[in-house]
């Protein structure tokens, strides 16, 4: 289960993701997250909390990606945890989300 957070910190949107985003959890987080968009001139979506990530996962992150280039509106993923970029990377998906995966310096090396 998906556990989204949003926050309104001086102007800036943005929510955090916490727990599975997988196909047992996509479908009820796919309309938290496309309302989350609609409401927004820009949002901000943090994944250092997705402990569980697979396809359907990418496909709402798609999704959402294709809907905010739609409605005109900014959307960048940040924090992306070591499950989501792991996943992103073995689907080269990483140009097409356009958002830059950072690397913690303590995970550094630790893929084989």
């Amino acid at each position: 289960m998906a556990d989204i957070t949003q926050h309104d910190e001086a102007g800036r949107h943005s929510l955090s993701i916490a727990g599975d985003l997988n196909i047992y959890a996509a479908a009820s987080a796919k309309q938290e997250l496309l309302q989350a968009l609609e409401a927004v001139d820009q949002l901000q979506v943090d994944l250092s909390g997705v402990e569980d990530f697979d396809s359907s996962g990418v496909q709402l992150l798609l999704l959402l990606k294709r809907e905010a280039g739609r409605q005109h509106k900014p959307l960048q993923f940040v924090g992306h945890s070591f499950v989501v970029r792991e996943v992103i990377d073995l689907l080269n998906l990483g140009a097409q989300l356009g958002d830059p995966l950072v690397i913690p310096k303590h995970e550094e090396g630790a893929r084989s």
